[in-house]
């Protein structure tokens, strides 16, 4: 009796050590399952069973049998714990590691970056060129993008903030859209809460509108508060604002980039050669630190900047200095 005792106990162990082994060991993959080098890709959709998920583990390429990965998931007492995703299964995971990343909802994760100063179109042109984003706005019209978002009567310009977005693969090109739509909402009324007491501005859309513009007429950081100075005090004594690039966005996909001088005199509601005030939308999408500049422009009597060529630019308080500068600046003369 003795001697069986002891055999149980060793056959325990030794299973034990077994397992402990198991846990622990890379599980092999199969071959050409994947391209050399790459991932395995797994795909749980919500509402899979465990079980299910064992067997998606097998036919995503995992050579083990379903049944051992199952029970392992029931031993550990966090098979209900685990998440749907999209997940990359490099070589060398062991089934303790594979469980822990579906417990952790470890996805594997693609990055698109909207960049300062695009424009909608820009935007989604790289959200259809972003790798593994679901293109659900393909097929879609601005205005039918917006009221997907729930802002049906919004234009798109403007309202989204720049910046690097992470997805999950195979996530749809709106649930980014939304995510970067609630960021600059966040950010315009963080930057309206912060406005100077004497800005003309009537509302955080036209703090928008003014942001978007200062964010394509700066070429150096240090300027962004100065252009926003001096389109400010026009807007305070009712001068035009005559900024080329509310023009260029006028034009649209006509513009071939070259801005000549019967652009300047057609009128469009982006003129502000021939319309007074703010255009009736932004024309990109400002940063951060367009949105503080435009409600904290300089405290300065600018009425006019003209670019230097070195990206900086030169402001003036008097048409004579401006045209001075221009003449220095633009046309290669004397100062």
């Amino acid at each position: 009796m003795r001697r069986l005792f002891v055999f149980l106990l060793l056959l325990a162990i030794a299973a034990g050590a077994g397992a402990a082994w198991w846990l622990n060991a890379p599980l092999p993959q199969r071959a050409g399952a994947a391209p050399a080098g790459q991932p395995l890709e797994l795909a749980i959709e919500p509402g899979t069973t465990p079980r299910g998920v064992a067997r998606a583990a097998v036919a995503a390429g995992l050579e083990v049998r379903p049944e051992l990965l199952y029970w392992w998931f029931r031993l550990s007492r966090q098979d209900r714990e685990i998440r749907a995703g999209n997940y990359e299964i490099p070589a060398g995971t062991t089934p303790r590691t594979l469980l822990a990343k579906l417990v952790r909802g470890d996805e594997a994760l693609r990055a698109v970056t909207l960049v300062e100063g695009w424009n909608f179109r820009q935007v989604r042109q790289a959200l259809a060129r972003a790798e593994q984003l679901r293109p659900d706005t393909a097929e879609l019209s601005d205005q039918a993008i917006m009221e997907r978002l729930q802002r049906p009567q919004l234009a798109p310009e403007g309202r989204f903030f720049p910046d690097t977005y992470t997805y999950a693969k195979g996530s749809s090109d709106l649930a980014v859209l939304r995510r970067a739509l609630h960021a600059m909402d966040r950010r315009l009324e963080a930057a309206w809460a912060q406005r100077a007491p004497n800005t003309p501005l009537k509302s955080a859309d036209e703090a928008l509108i003014l942001a978007s513009i200062v964010e394509k007429e700066t070429g150096r950081a240090e300027d962004r508060a100065q252009v926003a100075g001096v389109f400010s005090n026009r807007l305070r004594v009712g001068m035009l604002l005559q900024t080329d690039p509310t023009v260029i966005y006028g034009l649209g996909e006509s513009f071939d980039g070259n801005l000549r001088r019967r652009d300047l005199t057609t009128d469009t509601p982006y003129n502000t050669y021939t319309r007074a005030g703010l255009p009736p939308t932004p024309i990109a999408m400002p940063g951060k630190a367009s949105l503080l500049a435009a409600v904290q422009p300089a405290d300065t009597r600018a009425l006019y900047f003209v670019a230097r060529g070195d990206g900086s630019s030169h402001f003036s308080e008097s048409l004579d200095e401006h045209n001075r500068a221009v003449n220095r600046y633009q046309r290669g003369g004397k100062p």
